[in-house]
């Protein structure tokens, strides 16, 4: 379990944003109340993290609740939309796009302050804005640690067996898991447009909750605790990041098939006693 925080941990007064499906999850309301993001928050403050959480943005200076989003925010903007012609339909699609613009603008500017983002990318629940977080963050050099779980539907396997004497029901099935398209994905492969984003040492196939449930009493089961018991993970993230508060990571390097330092991680240092070089101190000389 991390400790708390010393000024001599790396991890101290970094900062992370928490990218991940928000929109189709199964429940915005359970996500945003029991989701990762709030055990993974808690991680990280212990030791000394800055955690960017798009559920509970940061207050702006001079724009109040600029860009907040609650559960219900998707439904009033989808509730407007039209593809409609004219004038009045051009207008509701531009409210919309407004609306949201906040949304997009307050969460890439979180990415942009980050110093690393943490995704969580099931391959079964679409998403747009977090390939552009993640996208954001590659093209500025930051690290990307992507958490891709096993995906599964076990509810499934059973209705294929409770149809298996009806040829009708099963038909119906099949083809609807067609039209979905319903895709299992149990060892967790990530998207292979991931892959040469992300880069292969960041991809985790969970979080590793069951070893810190206790210590950080954890004791609102949540569906991922039942995810990680039936699929437990092999690569978990949790412990990886509670090493890298005393040692930064490697990456892989093909041509010299070695490991070698990941210059990817830049974590500022502003403990020092003496500044050297110019530096500013204010706006105004």
């Amino acid at each position: 379990m991390p400790k708390p925080h010393r000024k001599t941990e790396l991890l101290q007064g970094a900062r992370v944003y928490l990218s991940g499906p928000m929109d189709f999850v199964a429940s915005r309301a359970a996500e945003k109340k029991f989701g990762w993001r709030n055990r993974v928050s808690e991680f990280l403050q212990l030791m000394g993290v800055t955690v960017f959480d798009p559920w509970f943005k940061p207050d702006v200076r001079g724009l109040h609740e600029y860009g907040r989003e609650d559960v219900k925010s998707g439904d009033r903007i989808r509730d407007v939309w039209t593809y409609k012609s004219g004038a009045d339909a051009a207008r509701a699609r531009h409210w919309c796009a407004k609306q949201f613009w906040e949304t997009l603008h307050i969460d890439l500017r979180m990415v942009d302050t980050s110093d690393f983002t943490i995704s969580y990318c099931p391959t079964n629940i679409y998403s747009v804005g977090t390939p552009h977080e993640i996208i954001m963050a590659t093209m500025q050099h930051k690290p990307v640690l992507f958490v891709s779980p096993a995906v599964e539907f076990p509810t499934l396997a059973k209705l294929r067996e409770h149809l298996k004497d009806d040829p009708q029901g099963a038909a119906l099935l099949k083809k609807l898991e067609k039209e979905i398209p319903i895709k299992e994905n149990k060892k967790g492969i990530p998207s292979f447009w991931y892959m040469p984003l992300v880069g292969g040492e960041n991809f985790f196939d969970g979080f590793g909750f069951a070893r810190y449930r206790k210590a950080f009493k954890w004791t609102q089961d949540i569906p991922l605790d039942a995810h990680e018991k039936r699929f437990p993970p092999k690569r978990p993230l949790l412990p990886f990041v509670e090493k890298l508060n005393t040692k930064l990571p490697n990456k892989w390097d093909n041509k010299l098939q070695k490991f070698v330092p990941d210059d990817d991680w830049l974590l500022w240092d502003f403990n020092i006693r003496k500044i050297r070089g110019k530096h500013v101190v204010t706006v105004r000389n």
